[in-house]
């Protein structure tokens, strides 16, 4: 059995982590052990009864045998490198990170570092490879030729973004999730386009935060475009595909509330139970409970950062 460590109890951690723990205990007991989820945040008015919280990676460790541990890093992405290299100092080798891996080929280029001097097994959240929708996605493509992909991910994000500073743009918020599909359905790909505008409601103005769009050319010749507004007064997580066949437009569920995706082949809809994160959850710790080899979702994810970092600087030289 493996103890989880979550680092870091803001959204991600005591929001998302803890509850989807919580879930993965229901249908996977054996894989964890039993008793409280350990967790730190310096901010002690985060700390919840329910878990064993401290204040910090080393007292945290006082606890925990790091050879049984997985530790769930939680924070803001700026500043991953700090965070992986103090757990790498106190023995943790089981890894767990919260899109997106970084914000930047620097940050990028040290995480790499680390994981290549530690031997840190290090998986990426990205549960959308993990989720039926996806799988039936990927099951048509194969059956058809794939022309393009749209991908439209849009949710009023205006509280969070004057909140917290861990997200620097729009494509760092949602763009990571959906990027990660693209890449899986359509292959290698570079970018083509990118736009980004900034968030301004009131008398607030949130530099290239209210929206983003990238366009990418596949190497197997498909187009797509990955659109995200974050003033949007609605929250939809839509994929487009044209095939060969006709047209496939899927919905990811939207939220914790309800956990039902949709598809939609030529006017035909079905619904269906998606509990991707988890599903992946499990899967992660099956891995890390018998690992062979690595997780496999660090190269796809430093092939997100780089295309990302590649959409921010263009739509930055365009703003100059």
């Amino acid at each position: 059995m493996l103890q989880p460590f979550v680092i870091g109890l803001g959204r991600a951690g005591s929001g998302l982590h803890l509850r989807v723990l919580a879930q993965a205990r229901e249908v996977a007991s054996g894989l964890f052990a039993p008793g409280p989820v350990v967790a730190c945040d310096p901010d002690t008015r985060r700390h919840r009864p329910d878990v064993t919280a401290t204040d910090s990676i080393a007292t945290a460790a006082a606890l925990l045998d790091p050879n049984r541990t997985v530790a769930h890093v939680c924070t803001p992405p700026q500043g991953r490198a700090a965070v992986l290299a103090e757990l790498a100092q106190h023995g943790f080798r089981r890894i767990i990170v919260e899109k997106p891996l970084a914000t930047d080929l620097d940050e990028l280029a040290a995480i790499s570092a680390l994981r290549d001097r530690h031997d840190l097994d290090v998986a990426v959240v990205s549960h959308w490879l993990d989720s039926r929708l996806t799988e039936h996605l990927t099951g048509l493509v194969g059956r058809g030729r794939l022309r393009s992909i749209t991908f439209d991910q849009d949710k009023p994000r205006f509280t969070r973004s004057c909140a917290t500073s861990g997200h620097p743009t729009a494509f760092d918020v949602e763009l990571p999730h959906s990027l990660g599909v693209v890449l899986r359905l359509a292959g290698a790909a570079e970018l083509a386009e990118a736009e980004c505008a900034d968030m301004r409601f009131a008398d607030t103005v949130l530099p290239r935060l209210g929206s983003a769009r990238l366009a990418l050319t596949h190497a197997s010749g498909v187009r797509s475009e990955i659109r995200s507004d974050l003033t949007a007064p609605i929250r939809r997580r839509r994929i487009t595909l044209e095939l060969d066949g006709g047209r496939i437009v899927g919905h990811y569920p939207i939220g914790a509330d309800d956990d039902h995706a949709q598809l939609d082949i030529n006017g035909r809809r079905a619904v269906f139970r998606d509990d991707a994160l988890t599903r992946w959850m499990v899967r992660t710790y099956l891995h890390h409970l018998r690992p062979a080899g690595e997780h496999g979702t660090f190269g796809l994810h430093a092939d997100i950062i780089r295309l990302l970092t590649a959409a921010k600087e263009r739509t930055l030289a365009h703003a100059r």
